[in-house]
């Protein structure tokens, strides 16, 4: 069977991703063969594409991280699942096909009342939230949490989680026209980030403790929120936006200048402190195959609504889409449809 793929021979620039028709062979034992029907963006394609992401594979590859679609083949040894299954997945790059072949360990149901676009936006952002949140943070009831990126995927899966723990939210974002979006989402405070964020922070707090941090826009919004942090406060850091570019290809001297500019954390003054800061990358769970499945079945307990969609393009638009998932001017996820 020919497959549909958008394939780059060589990570740098997005001139190289190309629409090529590849052959796709009959899954595994152990795998399912999805007929994709939606594609989800992620920060990590981007970085990827353009070679900015140490995870990149060497060569010739396919981005993408997250996708669902129909099972229409499976191997002698896939008892959990059935042709015709609506299903979710995440994969280690691959997504971006009309077909792929995966392990039945990295695909769930989509549930009933879900499209196929919903379920390409969830499980990436789902997984970061809540590991970020629940397993590196150690949230708590009462907890203030502080998440940057408040109106994209993670930051509104993350605003949901904690909300139902009982957290107070503090979401931040870099245009006032995000603003509504946070409001109908119900956090408690949210700022837009300025030169004025270490002022408009304390303000939110209101002389609240701050627990936690969702942290993945990096520099100057970093170290405040470190320095912010209550004694035994949590940073969670599973990104850096600053090093995002909205050409083609990366603007190196810029990079550089970011790279050796970047906040340095004294360890001696985290003991007296008190403040920790962990860092992770989804790359690293998806090789954790236990971990990950028992996060997907907490997921599930959640029984979460059903992601928020901003943006919608056909297959065929894939670089119109990348191009304004760039620009920072995108709320919730952005999905492609096949």
């Amino acid at each position: 069977m020919i497959k549909q793929s958008y394939r780059t021979h060589k990570a740098g620039s997005f001139k190289r991703l190309k629409l090529v028709e590849e052959e796709i062979l009959n899954p595994s034992e152990n795998e399912v063969q999805v007929a994709v029907k939606a594609v989800g963006l992620n920060f990590a394609d981007v970085f990827a594409i353009l070679g900015l992401y140490s995870a990149t594979p060497e060569g010739s590859f396919i981005p993408g991280l997250e996708y669902s679609g129909e099972i229409i083949a499976k191997g002698s040894k896939v008892k959990d699942f059935e042709i015709g299954d609506r299903v979710m997945g995440v994969t280690r790059f691959g997504a971006y096909t009309s077909h792929i072949n995966i392990d039945q360990a990295y695909v769930s149901k989509i549930p009933a009342n879900w499209t196929f676009e919903e379920g390409a936006s969830f499980l990436v952002q789902a997984l970061t939230a809540y590991y970020g949140l629940f397993h590196l943070g150690n949230l708590k009831k009462g907890d203030t949490v502080l998440i940057h990126s408040a109106a994209g995927g993670v930051g509104l899966l993350a605003n949901r989680m904690a909300q139902q723990y009982g957290a107070y939210t503090i979401g931040t974002v870099g245009s006032a026209a995000k603003i509504d979006l946070l409001k109908k989402e119900g956090y408690q405070k949210y700022i837009v980030r300025s030169s004025k964020f270490k002022h408009d922070l304390d303000e939110a707090l209101a002389g609240r403790e701050l627990n936690v941090i969702m942290e993945c826009i990096g520099g100057k919004i970093f170290k405040i929120g470190y320095e912010m942090l209550a004694p035994q406060g949590r940073l969670v850091n599973y990104g850096s936006a600053r090093y995002g570019s909205t050409g083609n290809s990366p603007n190196w001297p810029k990079l550089v200048w970011q790279y050796l500019t970047r906040p340095k954390i004294d360890p001696q003054k985290m003991i007296e402190t008190n403040k920790a800061i962990l860092g992770f990358n989804l790359i690293w769970l998806y090789e954790k195959k236990d971990l990950m499945r028992q996060i997907l079945a907490e997921l599930e307990n959640l029984n979460m609504e059903a992601p928020y969609i901003g943006h919608q393009f056909e297959f065929s638009q894939m670089h119109e889409a990348l191009k304004l998932f760039q620009s920072g001017k995108t709320t919730g996820k952005v999905v492609l449809t096949l």
